[in-house]
């Protein structure tokens, strides 16, 4: 019998499918998530505040550019995901060539762009002065690696589109241990400071990328991809599609990012120790998504095969079932925060002045937690569905007019200062939910158009 790498998501129990394939993508976030608490954690000890602000300064610049890229990374999984649905295991070389042909040029673009306006996003983002140089360095050292990174996650999406989720999950393992010996050796022994953490990733996920290229060569004929010239050369009707839910997607993520930076702006006038408060608030942020993401990606790939397979009801019921599994565990997570601020600041840095602002923060992270709850159900439904056009409401939504509306109404109209502008970043996290739940509830989304490939 052929050997296959694909599994059907069609069938059998649902919230055992859903949990079997979101296991793997759980413990690929849980290992990114321990890489970059370690990532801060090592930067703290060993670089200071000045350090935590340069590395959270200069990712919030590179999510900008970073969300471009993976908004077509989630696309290939669309696509893919429908495609074996609907059973066109032919079709499937032809797409996944088009794919890897479509993230190359756009590596290339966004490698350009952020190398052309990093300055300008610095500026904008009222860099402190103690940390500007290393924003800038690590800025510079992961816009030469965008490849590595957009590359790995495609690779990726397709894999978790055929119902694979194992495999991209030993590639984040072997690329979080190579990643966290880098950091301890660039930071804590040659001291390159922000650069050190940038120069970490950039070679831990190039490693990645390669060994799972290598991986998905030797086994070609399971993966329905011949790696023939001719098969790259990408192909008008799916890029056409790759496209029209790359953008839209691309748009909803940076959205969030341009959202985000302009939320980051004005607190970086606060000071060093504010801006160090915000970016572990964001790396508190992972742990939450450690479930919310892994599930959300779980329910794209069973939704858009239920799609293409014509079983809607199947797909309604892998949208509650995610509700509710990420309800239970931030409510959780919330409650931690909320009773041992000081005890989880102070694992990333031990400054009297980040501490004291660490309990002004909790209840802001509790609210930005449980918005994680209605959010993962939303973007896997609309992600499993190809909905480009929601995507594009939610990022205008969500980015714009709550994230940026109610932060400026927070934090300058209503003079809440620094706590406005994370309450009002906070709040706009539900966004998704004002849009999607009531979509979903409607039943309409049952008779959205299939994606042309």
């Amino acid at each position: 019998m052929k050997k296959t790498l694909i599994k059907d998501l069609t069938r059998g129990p649902v919230t055992w499918q859903l949990l079997q394939f979101a296991f793997p993508i759980m413990l690929s976030n849980l290992l990114q998530t321990a890489y970059n608490m370690t990532d801060m954690v090592i930067i703290g000890r060993f670089v200071g505040k000045a350090g935590l602000s340069s590395v959270t300064i200069g990712g919030d610049v590179l999510h900008l550019f970073m969300f471009l890229g993976m908004g077509f990374a989630t696309a290939g999984q669309i696509i893919v995901s429908q495609v074996v649905g609907s059973g066109n295991r032919e079709r499937l070389n032809k797409v996944i060539g088009t794919l890897f042909s479509s993230i190359l040029i756009l590596s290339a673009v966004l490698t350009v762009l952020s190398f052309a306006f990093f300055r300008v996003l610095l500026q904008i983002l009222h860099a402190p002065q103690d940390s500007a140089a290393g924003a800038r360095d690590y800025i510079l050292c992961c816009s030469a690696g965008i490849i590595f990174t957009l590359g790995y996650n495609m690779v990726s999406s397709i894999l978790r589109g055929m119902g694979d989720s194992r495999h991209p999950m030993m590639f984040v393992a072997i690329s979080t241990v190579i990643n966290i010996f880098l950091d301890l050796l660039l930071i804590a022994v040659f001291h390159l400071g922000a650069f050190g953490a940038a120069l970490a990733t950039v070679l831990s996920q190039g490693i990645s990328l390669l060994l799972s290229m290598v991986y998905l060569y030797k086994n070609k004929e399971a993966f329905s991809f011949d790696f023939k010239k001719e098969s790259f050369r990408p192909d008008p009707v799916i890029v056409k599609s790759v496209f029209r839910l790359g953008i839209p997607i691309a748009i909803q993520s940076s959205a969030a990012s341009i959202s985000t930076l302009f939320v980051s702006s004005f607190i970086n006038t606060y000071g060093v120790a504010a801006s160090a408060v915000t970016g572990v608030g964001s790396r508190l942020n992972n742990i939450a998504l450690i479930v919310a993401n892994s599930m959300n990606v779980s329910s794209a790939a069973m939704i858009g095969q239920c799609f293409g397979a014509g079983n809607t009801e199947r797909a309604g019921k892998a949208f509650w079932r995610v509700f509710f599994t990420d309800f239970t565990f931030v409510s959780i997570l919330s409650i931690l925060v909320l009773l041992f601020p000081e005890r989880v600041f102070g694992l990333f840095n031990s400054d009297p002045e980040v501490l004291s602002m660490a309990r002004l923060y909790a209840p802001v992270a509790a609210i930005s937690f449980m918005g994680f709850s209605v959010r993962s159900p939303s973007l896997g439904l609309i992600n499993g569905l190809g909905q480009s056009r929601i995507n594009f409401i939610m990022g205008v939504v969500e980015g714009f007019i709550l994230r940026i509306g109610l932060t400026y109404l927070l934090g300058v109209v209503l003079a809440f200062g620094i706590q406005g502008f994370w309450y009002g970043s906070a709040i706009a996290s539900y966004g998704y939910g004002l849009v999607v739940f009531p979509y979903f509830l409607s039943g309409r989304w049952k008779n959205y158009k299939k994606i042309a490939y």
